[in-house]
């Protein structure tokens, strides 16, 4: 695999795969890879979902540029004053502390090229960036058909869990599907869909009748909130939208708040992932981008998926 350099801060070994007119390329799986625990479920989620949209990878490694700058800026370190050779001698010790970070990260990407070339993805790419994790992502937001990352950040432990620290401004910031995984992977066997009637939901519908991801896969509609002929009316649309992936749907409508009543429903049927929109002003919206979404990402144990 040729390795070309793109840009100052972006060195990536990556195949192109462009369209019959040789200028677009292709749509990709993004899969970020870090040094938490999610990382090697990060992989075998991308790799599933890489299998089932047919859809060629890109595993991600980004060394953030604050916690690693490739050129250390110490002329404001306060009692250092004139004394040089202190003062480089630290700015070579934090340049050598980011080529052993970068380096470290680069034989990352080659581990996770082996596992999931293991699970069946042969069309893969790497990327490795030194620079803002959200930045990166949001410069290959055009070349993005689904980003993958894991639930729970590098500090993360069995007895204390941390969501990943930029993962609530990612899920703001990026314009695509984000699969949320958590720490072991376990094949995907059904799915339920948030849903809340609005046009911003119909798009969400949209946009997953147009996705093989989900496939043939039993599908839950839910609405949380009042029993009324109006919502039925507007889950039998969104089923009839989705007719074409072949799937069991079932739908319902569930009272009460919405984080309790959607883990419940999901608890209840045993469903792998849970879809969620991003919902103009709903009540989904507010729960997805209000003060419970640290609570909801830190206490989600099967893989969850942001429309966007």
């Amino acid at each position: 695999m040729t390795q070309t350099k793109e840009s100052g801060n972006d060195r990536s070994q990556n195949n192109n795969h462009k369209d019959q007119q040789g200028e677009v390329e292709m749509l990709r799986v993004v899969a970020c890879i870090d040094g938490s625990r999610a990382a090697p479920a990060v992989c075998d989620y991308a790799a599933w979902a890489s299998r089932h949209m047919e859809t060629p990878m890109t595993l991600l490694h980004v060394l953030d540029e604050e916690r690693y700058p490739a050129e250390p800026d110490l002329a404001g370190s306060i009692g250092l004053g004139s004394r040089e050779q202190l003062l480089d001698e630290l700015a070579e010790l934090d340049r050598k502390r980011s080529k052993l970070a970068l380096e470290h990260g680069h034989h990352m990407l080659d581990e996770a090229e082996r596992r999931v070339k293991a699970a069946g993805v042969n069309d893969v790419a790497k990327r490795q960036r030194h620079d803002d994790l959200t930045e990166s992502l949001l410069s290959l937001e055009n070349q993005t058909r689904l980003l993958v990352m894991g639930l729970h950040g590098e500090s993360s432990s069995d007895r204390d869990i941390h969501i990943g620290s930029q993962l609530e401004t990612v899920i703001r910031s990026v314009h695509r599907p984000i699969l949320l995984v958590p720490d072991q992977f376990r094949a995907p066997q059904s799915a339920m869909l948030a849903f809340d009637g609005s046009a911003t939901a119909f798009k969400g519908v949209e946009l997953l009748a147009g996705s093989p991801v989900l496939k043939g896969m039993p599908l839950h509609l839910v609405m949380i909130g009042p029993d009324t002929n109006d919502r039925w009316e507007q889950l039998k649309k969104a089923e009839k939208m989705l007719g074409g992936l072949e799937s069991e749907i079932t739908l319902a409508i569930r009272a009460g708040d919405v984080e309790p009543a959607l883990h419940a429903y999901q608890e209840e049927h045993d469903i792998d992932i849970l879809v969620m929109g991003a919902y103009g002003h709903s009540r989904i919206r507010q729960f997805l981008v209000g003060s419970t979404t640290t609570t909801m990402l830190k206490t989600a144990e099967k893989p969850l998926v942001i429309l966007r």
